[in-house]
């Protein structure tokens, strides 16, 4: 089973940090970071200078390019990796924010989550967004991270937190209706 094979190989990194571990690592969850990267990014206008390759990409640099690691397993190591794009897709954005001066910078899709008139949000007012959230529910604002950016399912938010799924369902309506309310219009909960 692909999850018991990424625990072991975290387990492994943890205790080596081996280099063949971590690679071995990333093929087998690349897909699956991929997808997350390409549901982020499906609305972005063409031409974008982001593609869900590169975003996967650097976000696994960033990972292994970090301290010895300390994932425990595979939800885990997807919601670091979701944290990891979130900074990416926001250093971007600002990047572009700063070229252009008013431009159009990146926005990620949210459909799944929200339904509206919108394409998506800009993912410089989702991070504020989230970051403002955090101040008032820091469980809340990682779940809502989770749940947008790493596309957990409830279940895998509960393993990664350590709490149980029904704590993470009432952190994830929480969290989807501050969301709405605060991301400007066009982002109503589902």
């Amino acid at each position: 089973m692909r999850d018991s094979e990424v625990t072991r190989l975290l387990s492994r990194i943890r205790e080596e940090n081996s280099e063949a571990d971590t690679a071995k690592l990333f093929s087998l969850v690349y897909e699956e970071l991929r997808g997350n990267a390409q549901r982020l990014m499906q609305r972005e206008r063409i031409g974008h200078t982001l593609q869900a390759t590169a975003l996967v990409n650097e976000a696994y640099l960033k990972l292994v390019g970090s301290e010895t690691p300390r994932w425990e397993d595979r939800s885990h190591f997807i919601g670091t990796a979701s944290r990891a794009m979130r900074q990416i897709l926001v250093d971007h954005a600002r990047g572009k924010q700063t070229d252009k001066r008013g431009g159009d910078w990146s926005r990620v899709t949210l459909a799944e989550e929200f339904v509206g008139g919108t394409p998506g949000v800009d993912v410089l007012e989702l991070d504020r967004a989230l970051t403002q959230l955090e101040s008032l529910d820091a469980r809340a604002s990682h779940v809502a991270e989770l749940r947008l950016i790493g596309g957990l399912k409830i279940a895998e938010v509960a393993e990664v937190l350590g709490v149980s799924k029904r704590t993470v369902d009432g952190d994830w309506t929480m969290a989807r209706m501050w969301l709405a309310q605060n991301l400007g219009p066009g982002a109503t909960p589902v």
